[in-house]
Order: C-alpha cells, then structure tokens, then sequence
C-alpha cells in the first residue's frame, strides 16, 4: 500500500480545505458532437464537495451520470453525457446547498470543422519540423516579460538560468523567415503555464493545464500563432506532459486524493533503465521504480493508474486539439508514463482526430529499445500505438559517423546498420530524426566546429527516410555544450531581441560561416518541398565502404543518389559499383550548386556529401 508521505525536501503538500472565492472547472469547457461525449468535470474550489443536497444538470441533451466525491472535500468530479442532439450553449451546474444554491457555469461550443484538413492534419515525411524553446526565440511583446504574481520574477538574459522574454508572438513575427528557410512545422517546447521559483524557461513543470503561460501572451497569442501559421500552410505541434507536472501545481498544493501522485516512503528517483520495462527476467519493484520514480523533487510524479487522473489527462489533450488546432503532439518522456496508460491516451486522441500525429520521446539506446514504445512487428504481450518516436539512435549514429573512425561497427557503419534494422518498426517514415535539441549539445559543438561535417550531416538529416526535426539556431550554427548546464543548449536567437546590435534574422546580419549553412539548408529543404523521392521514395542504402556511405531515395518519377565520405581523405567515388539505382541514367544534378554534369567517376572531399538528381 501507497504511504501518502513527501519527504523534507519538499513543500509540504495537505490536502484540507483552503480559502478561495470561486471555482473552476477543468476542462473548463467542451464541445458538441465529439466522440468522447462522456466528460468528467472536476471541479475544484472551497469546500465543493459539501453540498448536502448534491449537484444537479438541467440542459437539454446534457445528463449527469454521476457524482463523485474524493478525499480532499475542494474537490468534487462529475460525470456527464453529451448527446449528439445537445445544442452549444451554457450548461449550468447547480450547486445545492443545505438552504442555498448557486450555478456554476460550463460552456458547451459547437465543434471545430476542418478535422483532418484545417487542424489535426498531423505530420509526415513531407514536412520539415523546426524545434522552437519560446523563451530564448524572440521577444515580440515586451510587456509580457513580467506577469505580476508568478513565483519567476527573473528577466536577464546575462545568465541562462533565468528568463529571457521570448513569446508566441515573436514566433509570429518571423514566420516569412521559417517560410523561406523552407520549414513546414513548429514544435513549440512546452507552452502551459510553468509557475515555479525558477529555471521555468524550457516549461516542463506545469502548474495548469488549462492556461497558457501569460509570459508567452497567454491563449490569445498562442490562437494567433496557430491561425497564422494555419494561413501560410504551415503546422503547429505542442508538446505534451503526462509523467509529471510542476511542485506548485494546483493538483500538487492541494491534493484531489492521496493516490494522485505516485508516493513512496521516501524520495525515489527514477532509476533511468528502461529496459525493465520489456526485460522478461525484470524484477517486479525495479519495473515499478522505472515507472513510478520521480524525475526530480520539484517534479511530483503522477499516478496514471489513478482514473480521475487518466481522465484529467486524456481530456486536456483532446482539449488542447479542438480549442487551438493543433496538428499533433511530441509526448515527453514517454518511457517513463504508465504505457497501458499512453495507449488509451494515443487511441483517444486518433478516434477524434484520425490524422493527427503522435510521437513521444524515447532517449534510449538500442533500436529494440526504441522501437518497443512504438508501433512494432514485434508479436509480444505489450504493443504500443504510438505512431512514431524521436529517433535517437539514428542520432547516435550520424553522431559516430561524424566522431569516430570507420570500422566494422563504428564511424557511419553505425549508421547503415542502425537504418538496416528498420524492419522492427510498422512505419519508420514516421521516425522523427534530428541532430540535436533543446537537451543535448549543439551538433555543431559536438564535431568540433567542422563545417564539412556539418554540412554532411545536414544532407542526411534532410535526405534519410523519416521526419526531418531542425533545433532553432542550427541553421546559423549555434554552438553549445549542456556541460556545465543545459542552459547553454538553450541561447537566445541573436535578432529576436530589439537591443541586439544584429539580427541573424536577416542576410545582413549574418557572418559568411552563417551565412553558409543557412543557405545550405534553405536550398535542400527547399528542394525537397518538391522533391518526391525524398518526401515519399523509396529507400536503398550500399554497404559503406572505407568510410563512403552511398544511398539512393527514389519513386517512379524520380531519383536522387546521396554520396558522404566520412573518411579522412579524399575518396574517389565509382558511379558503376552503384549501377542497380544508376542505369538508365546519364546526367546528375548537384541540388545544391545547381550544376548539371554527365554521369560519371567523380571525386569527394573528406567528410564531404553531395545530393545528386539523376537524370536521362
């Protein structure tokens, strides 16, 4: 049994009756002609559940199922049924009291229309996804810096442990700049509201669901951000948290129950080893510290076996989708959630919206490993429904081609062999691939600056099978270690602020280095806005040989041969050992020099790549 204990590092956390003027409810709306019709309110305020004559619904279509008390008497969770004939409105939920009563309002809106077409389109191989940490983008309203009230007064952006002012609408004002840097999607870090004493920049510890963080412009900005995007045919992905949620949240100050946490004795760290969790010889309480353990004290751990908490979560993600519109969502540290949980989540969230897209974190080594939490061959007790993850060990492995020697299962060995277990995966176009995030080090830092190695290694991200994801900054070079501190991961883009002396926004603002592989990737990313081959062809990958590593994306209308030499020297690079994706053809087109030239034997730099466009 569960002790209902908080160690002394903590805030204490009670659950009795506190003073508060009014009540809320959460979801704090819904919407008719939804799939999921059945609702659980939970209210929250002083003393709800104390109504001694209980809670009554009188709206046409609208019926209530169920009240439900819990332990804590701030609490009180109803369940309701919507049918499909209900008209949007204002339900009023009567609060009967011993010799009074009073209404609690809870709007009904018609449902969005566009599903699959206007919002929920979900993402694919296709799209070219831009990584964005809000606070360290740009600052398009100064007067939201500071919010009167909030825990993190910090505004300096001298130090990367405080915060910086960035917000949704200095995302806005620079949507031409991602257009023309051919992006197709935002992946926005976490946008609900963080109010904790500090480090609340990357806004992983939410203290509400249902509010958007007032720093960022609050629910406006972020409606504003999604519709322009929407305009432009762009896409928009939140990302979500389900493991945990900040120290000072609502549900954490004042607890609906003991069990809406996963509490122990005393304070458990997650262990870290997911391979407990599909380990057949795992010991039962090492499986359950993976699951259950916290990430850090100042991120309480939520019991997802709980059902008012299941109901909490499933619902604000459906929630998030129909009031803002997004297109998908990136799930944080899905490994670490209850994973029958994350099922019934995932498969919520596409019987409402069959197109959305739904990929989670998954930063563990081994593609076994991997692919466990997603949609699998695997014939094995436990099947995810995930569609897809971020891909970390195609990662690791572009990392090795670029940092280590070639050998038999080192350099970009590593990475043939990675892409050669693909078969474990029911869909692996939907991996998301990437070089780096707002949690490990610049790629740029990480090869030692090298700009032949980058460059190679934007061809491949922009060019293998799967979702390409860039991090903000990459296109200018950004450096950083997250040694001594992840902070330094997570630097402002130079430009986004009105006092910076230049605007890397801009050609004029940028060096010749920067300069360079912004156009680099401007012009593959564009290139494969039209490019079938690269958004939906085929895939096919030669043995490296001596550190060259040759594949080919191809379809019936096209087809483009990708050449990188890892090796320390020079290579020449024979057009005939390649001829099973070569004849037939005669011409090749250099997508980025935009250079044709006959088919033929050529040469390549160290750690040099080249995209070519075979032609007849």
């Amino acid at each position: 049994m569960k002790k209902f204990l908080i160690t002394n590092c903590l805030l204490l956390i009670t659950y009795c009756s506190f003073a508060q003027t009014g009540y809320t409810c959460y979801p704090t709306n819904w919407w008719t002609g939804m799939k999921w019709n059945k609702v659980q309110i939970m209210i929250h305020g002083d003393a709800i559940s104390n109504a001694g004559k209980g809670f009554s619904i009188n709206y046409p279509g609208v019926k209530l199922l169920k009240t439900n008390k819990v332990e804590n008497t701030n609490y009180v969770f109803l369940d309701i049924s919507i049918a499909p004939t209900a008209k949007p409105g204002i339900v009023k939920i009567k609060v009967n009291k011993e010799f009074s009563s009073f209404d609690i309002d809870f709007e009904l809106k018609p449902k969005r229309k566009g599903n699959g077409k206007e919002y929920a389109q979900g993402v694919t191989s296709k799209d070219f996804m831009y990584l964005i940490m809000p606070d360290r983008f740009s600052n398009g309203d100064e007067s939201n810096d500071r919010i009167e009230g909030m825990r993190d007064q910090t505004l300096n952006r001298d130090t990367v442990f405080n915060r910086h002012g960035g917000d949704l609408q200095g995302i806005t004002n620079h949507l031409d700049y991602l257009e023309d840097l051919g992006v197709t999607t935002l992946w926005l870090n976490p946008v609900l509201e963080n109010d904790m004493p500090n480090r609340t920049e990357h806004g992983y510890a939410f203290t509400d669901h249902y509010t958007i963080d007032p720093r960022l412009g609050g629910a406006k900005a972020y409606h504003d951000l999604v519709d322009a995007t929407h305009k432009r045919g762009m896409k928009i992905i939140q990302d979500a948290v389900y493991n945990h949620v900040g120290l000072y949240h609502f549900t954490v100050q004042d607890l609906p129950m003991k069990n809406w946490l996963n509490q122990w004795d005393t304070y458990t760290n997650t262990s870290y080893k997911d391979q407990t969790l599909f380990d057949p010889y795992a010991v039962p309480s090492q499986r359950k510290i993976m699951s259950d353990g916290w990430f850090t004290t100042q991120m309480p751990d939520l019991n997802e076996n709980n059902p008012y908490v299941v109901n909490f979560l499933i619902q604000h993600a459906l929630w998030c989708v129909e009031e803002f519109g997004i297109d998908g969502w990136r799930i944080d540290t899905y490994a670490y959630n209850d994973l029958a949980f994350m099922n019934k989540c995932n498969q919520a969230l596409m019987d409402e919206y069959p197109k959305i897209t739904l990929f989670g974190e998954t930063w563990v080594h081994g593609v076994i490993n991997q692919s466990y939490f997603c949609q699998n061959t695997y014939n094995i007790p436990y099947k995810s429904n995930l569609q897809a993850t971020t891909d970390f060990q195609t990662f690791w492995a572009i990392q090795d081609a670029m940092t280590r020697d070639f050998g038999w299962n080192d350099g970009v060995n590593k990475l043939y062999t990675t892409l050669a277990q693909d078969f474990v995966y029911k869909d692996p176009t939907r991996q998301v691939i990437f070089l780096d995030n707002h949690d490990i080090s610049r790629f740029f830092s990480t090869i030692g600056e090298d700009v032949n190695k980058y460059k190679s290694s934007l061809a491949w991200l922009l060019t293998c099978r799967g979702i390409p994801q860039l991090y903000y900054g990459d296109e200018i070079a950004m450096k950083g270690f997250t040694s001594p501190n992840d902070g330094y991961v997570r630097k402002d883009f130079i430009g986004g602020w009105k006092q910076d002396s230049v605007n890397k926004f801009t050609i004029q603002g940028r060096n010749q280095l920067e300069q360079t592989v912004w156009q680099y990737i401007a012009t593959l990313a564009n290139y494969r806005l039209t490019s079938s081959a690269l958004q939906t062809g085929k895939f096919m990958q030669y043995l490296p040989e001596d550190g060259v590593y040759v594949y080919f994306r191809y379809d019936a209308k096209q087809t483009v041969m990708i050449v990188m030499n890892t090796s320390k020297e020079e290579k020449n690079i024979s057009v005939d050992k390649y001829k099973e994706r070569t004849t037939g053809f005669t011409q090749v087109l250099d997508v980025y020099t935009k250079k044709k030239t006959e088919l033929k034997d050529f040469k390549l730099g160290s750690y040099q790549a080249v995209v070519l466009e075979l032609q007849k």
